[in-house]
């Protein structure tokens, strides 16, 4: 991963309760006197990996991890299906970031979020407002109705094989309706084998709706069940209810981010998440800059678009250094 920052482990971590039974893993990294910042993993599920490590100068921030109820190292897993979900929410993620934040003794800090990173990371700073110094997000979505709608229908039309296995993996008289709903009922399933299928249908879509490159290359984690398992359950069960959010409120409630500085990057032939969704953002949000990146597509891995978050990181770091 050439351009990022060494690796590094972290020097403090943990688990913290935030209650309904949910322990949350935790860890630090970097300066211990540094700028403090916090990255919000996509998903929901994915969560989050040492490579996020190297995106800050460790010399200069103080880097926040944590991965979101129900994945990673969190418990309980997601990948059980006796674990109910229902304690596993916007609003409880919200609250989940600011007891960390607590629990940390960070006054402010930095809040970078890729993906459904991204849309957290928005609904966290207009709950907090006073908490963020800045913001960096990527591959910006905000998971609207539309923009669900999009990625489990529309965007069909560019992969039409594989979305017709997709819309295949549920049975014949829901196909026409709602396939998140169609898909979050598979994976409650009480037949495993049931279960397993819709997990590994759902994440081969989820695969497929990136793959803009002729060199796009599977993604490995859905290669273990564990991960295959609560992503999808995780995934589905916060778009079946619409991210519990009011639709549209992320882009509608920009306008109280006014005077926080944010840096939005998108890729141009990004095709999961639509260029429109974060210019929209950026025309409600005064103090945001909007940076697309040409021939790119979904996520922090594309061309152009490391580059383009470290950057952005650096230019908020009180005194970044040259990387390697």
């Amino acid at each position: 991963m050439g351009g990022l920052y060494p690796e590094i482990e972290p020097y403090d971590r943990g688990m913290l309760d935030v209650g309904d039974g949910n322990l949350v893993y935790w860890e630090v990294c970097g300066n211990p006197a540094g700028k403090p910042a916090v990255m919000l993993h996509g998903g929901p599920g994915s969560g989050c990996v040492p490579g996020w490590r190297r995106y800050f100068d460790p010399a200069a921030y103080r880097v926040v991890l944590f991965d979101q109820r129900g994945c990673g190292r969190s418990t309980p897993h997601a990948s059980d299906p006796t674990v109910d979900l229902a304690s596993n929410t916007t609003e409880h993620l919200i609250a989940d970031i600011e007891r960390l934040r607590e629990r940390l003794g960070i006054e402010s800090w930095l809040v970078a979020g890729g993906s459904w990173g991204s849309a957290l990371a928005l609904a966290y700073a207009q709950r907090y407002p006073a908490r963020i110094c800045e913001m960096v997000l990527f591959s910006v979505v905000t998971t609207s109705k539309r923009e669900v709608t999009w990625l489990t229908r529309d965007v069909g039309r560019y992969f039409p094989a594989d979305w017709a296995r997709f819309r295949n993996g549920v049975p014949t008289a829901e196909r026409d309706g709602d396939l998140v709903a169609a898909y979050y009922r598979l994976l409650r399933d009480a037949d495993s084998a049931v279960r397993d299928k819709a997990a590994r249908d759902w994440c081969r879509w989820e695969d497929a709706h990136v793959a803009v490159r002729s060199d796009h290359r599977p993604d490995p984690r859905y290669d273990d069940p564990r991960f295959r398992m609560a992503f999808a359950r995780l995934v589905t069960h916060y778009w079946h209810h619409a991210a519990f959010l009011e639709d549209g409120a992320l882009i509608h409630d920009a306008g109280g981010l006014s005077g926080i500085p944010g840096i939005l990057i998108h890729g141009r032939m990004d095709i999961s998440s639509p260029l429109d969704i974060p210019w929209q953002l950026s025309q409600a949000w005064p103090g945001s800059e909007l940076i697309a990146i040409d021939d790119a597509g979904h996520g922090a891995g594309e061309p152009g678009m490391r580059e383009a978050i470290l950057s952005a990181i650096d230019r908020f770091a009180v005194s970044p250094r040259t990387r390697s």
